[in-house]
């Protein structure tokens, strides 16, 4: 019976993931990531750029605005969320401003 609970956790987090970059951290446990890959045109060949908008729960909110984040598929939390942060692979690089 336990060999049977552990298959069934491992084929729950055999889950399709993405990597992509956070845009936005104003709504409350939601961030909106850019996903970004390269496609090849079914006709032509040509290898294009296709960009998508992803809204993922985060929970904690340690995601923030430029960080390279990994998310995971998961089942539909609300109209437009249906990922989950997985984790945060690099964090932004903080711009310190000096002034004159």
């Amino acid at each position: 019976m336990a060999d049977a609970v552990q298959q069934n956790a491992v084929e729950r987090n055999d889950r399709r993931t993405v990597q992509g970059v956070v845009q936005s951290i104003k709504m409350k446990k939601t961030i909106t990531v850019l996903w970004q890959r390269q496609v090849k045109h079914p006709r032509y060949g040509k290898i294009m750029q296709r960009n998508t908008k992803l809204h993922a729960h985060d929970e904690k909110e340690e995601a923030k605005e430029g960080d390279l984040v990994e998310l995971m598929a998961c089942r539909r939390l609300s109209k437009t969320k249906t990922w989950r942060l997985l984790r945060v692979v690099r964090r932004a690089h903080a711009v310190a401003q000096h002034q004159a």
